[in-house]
């Protein structure tokens, strides 16, 4: 019953929200954003004292890999829910019943994906995402945040219809082998029994529908427009918690696929895909002059670490395991943040936001100690991830690749630093006054730095387990 309420929950939120009677987002409505929002942190806390059966004949499960996303996607819109308290004091979207609404069916939507064992059902938990994002970019309602709406969806279509194709191929390849249609442990325990072409061609076109939601280069040309016009607390959500769950759907593959003996055929596809990413990210980052799109670059540059810990196998497994945690959260840390300095000043742009440690010290302080948590600098979690996929890349016989690796990230971090010390550390217009601001806001970048910053230094026991766990069915080991 809990894997269950765990989506049905918000989706009955959802539509409380949109029920009330008044336009206006009120303490109602806020109210039921907030405690649906911890109701299911501590139903996924639950999960991980005491594991859910299987239910609906073994449609919906939560394994290791699933319940990592889960628990990042669970963490994320619970902060970000106290986050929504201090900005809608300060903001009002027009929509508002629409405005938490869609928050909570995304919650339902991401939570689908995420426990969904049907490889189907993984695709309508994805389709789902897409729709209830969309309302939540077009925030300003104009011109602007109209063409990043239309942008979205319709690369975002293109990019569901390819994996629907590929979940269509991977029916086609299961044909009459044994098992039941589509549920993943069927599919790895009969993997050999599957149709090898149509099993290739399912990987190729889930591997391009899901990597265009995860903003993989060179399907990743929705995101600068997308993440600079949304909200940045959609943004935190989407460069978090939605690009996770889209990565699930690319590893959920993966699994299959390494189960069937084809991981000399998987593994050069998905380290070019990584390398390619990471090149788009280090050429559009220097000189970027808005502080959204250059996390949007960033997010492309660790879509392509992802991908790449998944090429190289190994312990690169466990690393891109344990970097999808680490910048989930380290992203929805430095989009709050992002979205203090727009609250602030109205622009995430540079140009309008210099020497912000003296008009808003904490905020740019927690933008300071971001730049290097989001980079892979030490004591950051990233920096651990980033150093386990480097290794696996090292121990899979492709030190020339690792060499690339490194110039391209020291290129991505010049290129970060010198907007984000330029907000931090330049001087301020004349006139400009100290801002004061809200705890609300402050919450959850604070409490996502010290998770981050903890990962970087100790992994909990359990935590470790179910990240092995998770490696190990993606044909990797423990470092």
């Amino acid at each position: 019953m809990r894997l269950l309420a765990l989506w049905i929950l918000p989706l009955l939120g959802a539509g409380l929200a949109l029920a009330l009677p008044t336009h206006r987002i009120g303490p109602a409505r806020i109210g039921t954003l907030v405690a649906v929002a911890a109701a299911h942190l501590v139903l996924v806390v639950t999960l991980w004292i005491v594991p859910a059966a299987p239910t609906l004949g073994g449609w919906f499960a939560s394994d290791a890999l699933g319940l990592v996303v889960l628990t990042l996607v669970s963490v994320l819109f619970f902060l970000t829910s106290l986050y929504t308290v201090g900005y809608l004091q300060r903001e009002r979207p027009r929509g508002g019943r629409v405005f938490v609404s869609a928050l909570l069916g995304f919650l339902a939507a991401t939570t689908v994906v995420t426990l969904s064992q049907h490889l189907a059902l993984l695709w309508v938990g994805m389709e789902a995402t897409t729709l209830t994002v969309a309302p939540l970019i077009f925030h300003r309602h104009d011109r602007r945040s109209l063409e990043a709406v239309w942008k979205y969806l319709l690369i975002s279509s293109v990019g569901i219809a390819l994996a629907l194709l590929g979940t269509f191929f991977l029916a086609a390849a299961q044909g009459d082998a044994p098992g039941r249609a589509l549920i993943l442990s069927d599919l790895i325990a009969h993997a050999h029994a599957l149709h090898p072409a149509w099993l290739r061609g399912a990987f190729l076109f889930l591997l391009v529908g899901f990597g265009t939601k995860m903003g993989l280069a060179p399907m990743h040309t929705w995101k600068p427009d997308t993440y600079g016009e949304a909200p940045a607390l959609v943004g935190g959500l989407m460069a978090g918690a939605l690009t996770s769950c889209a990565f699930l759907g690319v590893a959920r593959i993966t699994e299959v696929m390494m189960a069937a003996g084809l991981a000399l055929f998987v593994q050069p596809i998905l380290i070019g895909f990584g390398l390619l990413s990471l090149l788009v990210a280090a050429t559009f980052v220097i000189g970027q002059r808005d502080l959204k799109r250059l996390l949007a670059y960033s997010s492309v540059e660790h879509m392509g670490l992802l991908v790449l810990g998944l090429g190289f196998g190994g312990i690169g497994a466990y690393g891109s395991v344990l970097h999808l945690l680490n910048n989930g959260l380290s992203k929805g840390w430095l989009f709050l943040v992002a979205g203090n300095i727009v609250l602030a000043t109205g622009s995430s742009a540079a140009a309008d936001n210099r020497g912000l440690l003296r008009t808003l010290p904490v905020s740019a302080t927690l933008l300071v100690l971001g730049l290097f948590a989001v980079t892979g600098s030490p004591p950051f979690g990233l920096f651990l991830s980033e150093f386990t996929i480097l290794r696996g890349a090292i121990a899979a016989g492709h030190p020339w690749i690792a060499v690339v690796m490194l110039l391209l990230l020291s290129v991505i971090f010049i290129g970060m630093a010198a907007l984000i010390l330029e907000m931090a550390l330049g001087t301020p217009a004349p006139g400009t006054e100290r801002v004061r601001e809200s705890p609300w806001l402050l919450i959850g970048p604070i409490v996502l730095l010290l998770i981050v910053g903890m990962l970087g230094v100790y992994i909990p026991s359990a935590l470790n387990t179910v990240l092995t766990q998770a490696a190990v069915s993606l044909g990797g080991v423990a470092p």
